[in-house]
């Protein structure tokens, strides 16, 4: 979010004259402060679970923007490579160890893989991306679901931990046989190989801003408390990255600043999706948009 965020904060304040002040924490920490109040508003790419809407005490979440979580890798010398949930659950499980094995130069024919070490690298702190990577592949992997599960964060059995997309993005630079999952804002900004991802469809695709939207395109309606998931969408969607999320405004149902927060949620939902585009954010699709302004109006009216 924060490289959307900073240029909605920079335009809205430019327009109604308030400043609004973010911290590109992840989505733990953002959760964990919204909900001891010790921010007026959170930000999350991971829904909020039942334990963490209880904890929060009357929380609204609200779908305010739409992207995906890419898989970048640095491999001297290659680029366009594949990859399937399968292989990377092996890879995150310790199963396959370097670029060279047989699964992966199975579905990447005419490229030359290096006997090259595989470095797998996750986020160390609570992150949407950690939550929608294990989300994935807990979907396509039994292996995966019961040893490792699903959440912003988890016990990764192998691997270099990096704080925030920065320490990630810092990390596979540097290292040759790197891979890591993030956001694909930042794969974009500093020019990272991503892979394509194999879909259910059998399709490889990369997280551009027609496959995201392809995969959101699959949400026909919007439960009450907007939880949505879009990674893993059905055959039906052959050109969806199954990758993809959304992102979340976490407000309290009581504040003092509602007015002016409303004020902002308004303006993101409504003028602040122009500037995505630029920053592989997919505008919201109007389904999940009407339920995201109906919650906003909720909010603005308790």
């Amino acid at each position: 979010m924060a490289p959307l965020m900073a240029q909605w904060t920079n335009d809205f304040k430019n327009k109604f004259g308030t400043s609004v002040t973010y911290g590109a924490v992840g989505s733990g920490a953002g959760i964990a402060q919204i909900t001891a109040r010790t921010v007026d508003f959170g930000a999350s790419d991971a829904p909020l679970n039942p334990a963490q809407a209880s904890a929060c005490k009357q929380c609204y979440m609200i779908p305010w923007a739409l992207t995906a979580t890419g898989i970048a890798y640095h491999i001297n010398g290659v680029r366009g490579l594949k990859l399937t949930g399968p292989i990377l659950a092996g890879i995150y499980l310790g199963q396959i160890t370097q670029w060279n094995d047989s699964r992966i130069k199975k579905i990447n024919p005419g490229k030359s893989l290096p006997a090259l070490k595989i470095t797998p690298v996750f986020r160390s702190d609570g992150s949407g991306d950690t939550y929608a990577f294990t989300d994935w592949l807990s979907r396509i992997s039994p292996t995966w679901k019961s040893r490792v599960g699903n959440a912003t964060q988890v016990s990764f059995p192998t691997g270099v931990g990096g704080k925030g997309n920065d320490g990630l993005t810092a990390v596979v630079t540097s290292t040759n046989g790197a891979l890591s999952y993030i956001s694909a804002s930042y794969i974009i900004a500093h020019g990272l190989g991503a892979a394509a991802l194999q879909n259910r469809a059998g399709k490889f695709v990369f997280p551009n801003l027609k496959n995201i939207a392809a995969a959101a395109a699959v949400i026909k309606r919007v439960p009450a408390n907007n939880e949505l998931h879009i990674v893993n969408p059905p055959k039906k969607a052959p050109k969806a990255y199954p990758l993809s999320t959304f992102s979340y405004a976490i407000v309290p149902k009581v504040s003092p600043k509602k007015f002016i927060l409303s004020q902002f949620l308004y303006y993101a939902m409504k003028q602040g999706q122009r500037f995505g585009a630029a920053l592989d954010f997919a505008p919201i699709p109007k389904v999940v948009n009407k339920a995201g302004i109906a919650t906003v109006r909720k909010f603005s009216a308790s």
